[in-house]
């Protein structure tokens, strides 16, 4: 069983590129299974495709411009998705991940699963890093996302814990 874990974002218009930074983060932060792929899909959209349409599982991270307060983060499914139940559409990215997936649709290659965490920005300012807000959403959003692995059964280590020095029986 694979799963990918989607990030996708401009990471030069600040919050924008909230997934990117996420995928980033659990790179730092988690060493995961052969099974589990972290991709940077940034604002390739419709390019990565292929990707989506080889995988069992789809955990997508991304901005959601919707009302709320920053920071704020929102769960879907796949059917939310295929539906069109999200209160508004996905980051401004040229083709989104809403259109790649019903192209998948068509195409009877979608995954087994979809999940989108989305979060709400504060900005989409030009720069290079986070909003606070957002910055802080880093790792509980990382939290839910590893959660959701281990629920399809993925085994993830926290880096945190390998460098760890080992207890000694007395």
């Amino acid at each position: 069983m694979s799963t990918l874990v989607y990030g996708a974002g401009n990471t030069l218009v600040s919050d924008e590129g909230f997934g990117v930074h996420l995928v980033d983060y659990l790179q730092r932060h988690w060493d995961v299974p052969p099974e589990v792929e972290l991709l940077d899909g940034g604002t390739l959209g419709i390019m990565t495709g292929y990707r989506v349409e080889e995988v069992d599982h789809l955990i997508l991270v991304d901005v959601l411009d919707a009302d709320g307060f920053p920071g704020e983060v929102r769960r879907y499914d796949l059917h939310d998705l295929l539906l069109d139940r999200l209160p508004v559409k996905l980051s401004p990215h040229q083709i989104g991940i809403q259109e790649m997936l019903s192209l998948s649709a068509l195409r009877g290659r979608l995954p087994q699963s979809a999940t989108l965490f989305g979060v709400i920005p504060a900005s989409y300012a030009a720069g290079i890093g986070l909003s606070p807000p957002l910055a802080a959403a880093l790792g509980p959003v990382a939290a839910l996302v590893v959660a959701e692995l281990e629920r399809q059964g993925h085994r993830l280590i926290s880096l945190r814990d390998v460098g760890a020095p080992a207890l000694r029986a007395c």
